[in-house]
């Protein structure tokens, strides 16, 4: 709003004033629909229902939630939700969540995740997209979760890694770097650990008092940020769909919290690329696949430089891409500025690596299932899913025989959120809103 409001600003506040007292508030919080395919512990899956005006083409993309934030971080609300995004551009889109983690998951660790969970919603959801490779989209932790598994199991039907706002190198996080001295003193037996030990893992409240930390300067203006924008609906939305994300915070399991706070925070493992777990070393260097990496123009959680230390260590990836875009941690994710900046490149990168943009995608039926040994993945294998698409493939010609060829030589104009990308390399285009000049292109 102006200094002094207009008539119009002043009719519009009065409106987002009613409409929030009288309805509760201003923003569509409604989840986008889905399915549970896969059950397991402390594991599950969703499938979301395709848009029944969209036929779902290409491979799967699986979005990896990071531990105690939920999952309305992909799917905010109505308008700012990249799950409501991928679905409505013919995306499979699958989740993978973990649901309230307590104190009797204390002895849970990053073994469980990168060793079952994750690699378990892969296979489930390539098999349940018909056997396609999976695009992995982790978002801050997740994003971790991601690289490590792509980098230890080379078996599994991974197409692309996307890491969202993952820190790689703690020592270049503000919030962290002026504290790690201190708490390399203690020798792992300061407060910090006597009380996640004694409490199970971090709760809740402190999760979520540590994140908002983060965003302090947001939180202290933000009443007064409320009044200067009390005539922007969509601000406002905006606003209530994040206050609804940070008070649904969940809890960090106690041995994983110990394994994040010794290894990431005091021992900053990760810059050098390797991992010791399980008796084994795990080393970014073997990912081979290709590998997008957004940084967070405003971050406080994981700044550009942070998130940058992880581009030098893909020395083995078939190519790596580094994007700095608008926002802060959840902003950038899922953001107004997200819309035409981490979107839109995702949409892109996803478009290069898939195998067969155009080929309408067969699922299987949704039908819960319960945890089950991984081995029940390899029948996946001898199915052959490329031979399966090759069926739709010929059952979609006889109804485009006029326009095939010019349809196959342009896929990206098939799909509803590919008439807006960019054709131009990633990572190159001068025109982008939030300014390539910042952003890299980087092969090999």
């Amino acid at each position: 709003m102006d200094l002094i409001p207009t008539p119009g600003q002043v009719v519009s506040a009065a409106s987002n004033v009613a409409h929030s007292v009288l309805y509760g508030g201003l923003a569509d919080l409604r989840p986008m629909p889905r399915s549970l395919i896969y059950d397991g512990y402390r594991r599950e899956l969703y499938h979301y229902r395709p848009d029944p005006e969209v036929t779902p083409t290409g491979d799967p993309v699986l979005l990896v939630t990071p531990l105690a934030a939920p999952s309305l971080c992909f799917d905010l609300r109505r308008g700012c939700s990249l799950v409501e995004h991928l679905v409505q551009g013919g995306r499979p889109t699958y989740l993978v969540e973990y649901g309230e983690v307590s104190f009797a998951d204390r002895r849970l660790g990053l073994e469980y995740w990168i060793d079952e969970a994750i690699p378990a919603a892969i296979k489930e959801a390539s098999e349940h997209a018909g056997g396609r490779p999976v695009h992995v989209v982790g978002w801050s932790l997740g994003g971790i979760f991601a690289l490590l598994t792509a980098a230890d199991r080379h078996d599994l039907p991974i197409a692309s890694v996307t890491a969202i706002g993952t820190p790689i190198d703690v020592a270049q996080v503000p919030l962290v770097a002026p504290l790690r001295p201190l708490l390399n003193l203690t020798d792992g037996r300061g407060a910090i650990t006597m009380a996640y030990r004694a409490l199970g893992g971090a709760p809740k409240p402190v999760v979520s008092w540590a994140f908002q930390l983060a965003s302090v300067q947001k939180v202290v203006t933000k009443p007064i940020a409320v009044m200067q924008n009390l005539d922007d609906r969509d601000y406002l939305a905006q606003l209530e769909a994040v206050d609804r994300f940070t008070a649904n915070m969940t809890a960090y399991p106690g041995r994983t919290f110990g394994q994040l706070y010794h290894r990431f925070i005091k021992g900053n493992a990760l810059q050098g690329g390797s991992l010791e777990l399980s008796g084994r070393t795990i080393t970014v260097a073997d990912i081979k696949v290709p590998v997008l990496v957004f940084a967070g123009a405003t971050d406080g959680i994981a700044p550009v430089r942070s998130v940058e230390a992880l581009v030098p260590l893909l020395s083995g990836s078939r190519e790596a891409r580094f994007e700095i875009v608008p926002g802060g941690h959840l902003g950038m994710l899922t953001g107004r500025a997200a819309r035409t900046s981490t979107w839109r490149v995702l949409d892109e990168w996803v478009d290069q690596w898939s195998g067969a943009r155009t080929t309408p995608l067969t699922v299987v039926p949704p039908a819960p299932k319960k945890a089950a040994p991984t081995k029940k993945a390899a029948p996946t294998k001898k199915a052959a899913p490329t031979k399966k698409a090759a069926p739709a493939k010929k059952s979609a010609a006889p109804s485009a025989k006029k326009a095939t060829p010019a349809k196959k030589a342009s896929p990206a104009k098939k799909a509803p959120h590919e008439k807006s990308a960019s054709t131009e390399t990633i990572g190159t285009n001068p025109s982008r809103r939030y300014g390539s000049a910042g952003s890299r292109s980087l092969n090999g």
